[in-house]
């Protein structure tokens, strides 16, 4: 099954989840949320371990090393350890759940998490397991469209507890 986790930009939905996987053991994937210094990271959900993904602009690092979206300036390589990070733990992870926060515009340009979405969105393994993608409500039906979504359940963050208590 895949869940589309949906709301607004800055509306909660990667608080929601923090707070949803708390004490949880069946949950991996990715959060993506700020630092302590207010910058985006990626949180493993399992691990709680935390890595890089938005840069301060004007930093000495060569433009082809990141990727510019409006204001933000990311770290392709970041992406790249998320997206082998995300593709591996879908091949042997025992979890119910795994996590993808979030989709949008980078992924419509086939950027960004686009990897590890177009290949868990199409993987039949999710009989058995229960993919959450992140996805503001502006960009929903484009990447619906993007990744040829046909069965999936679109939830607000306050369905969040009800997801864990149907499986």
């Amino acid at each position: 099954m895949i869940y589309i986790l949906t709301g607004d930009i800055r509306s909660g939905k990667t608080t929601a989840l923090f707070h949803w996987i708390e004490g949880r053991e069946d949950v991996e994937g990715l959060l993506c949320p700020d630092d302590k210094t207010g910058k985006r990271c990626f949180l493993k959900v399992k691990s709680k371990q935390e890595f890089k993904l938005e840069i301060e602009s004007g930093n000495d690092i060569e433009m082809d090393k990141i990727v510019v979206i409006g204001p933000f300036q990311f770290l392709k390589s970041a992406f790249e350890k998320a997206n082998d990070y995300l593709i591996s733990i879908s091949n042997k992870s025992s979890s119910k759940f795994i996590i993808i926060d979030e989709l949008g515009k980078l992924e419509l340009k086939n950027k960004g998490l686009h990897d590890a979405a177009s290949k868990l969105t199409s993987n039949k393994t999710f009989n058995t397991k229960h993919l959450i993608l992140v996805v503001r409500s502006s960009h929903l039906n484009k990447i619906i469209e993007h990744y040829k979504l046909s069965e999936y359940t679109l939830i607000r963050k306050e369905e969040l507890n009800a997801i864990g208590k149907k499986i």
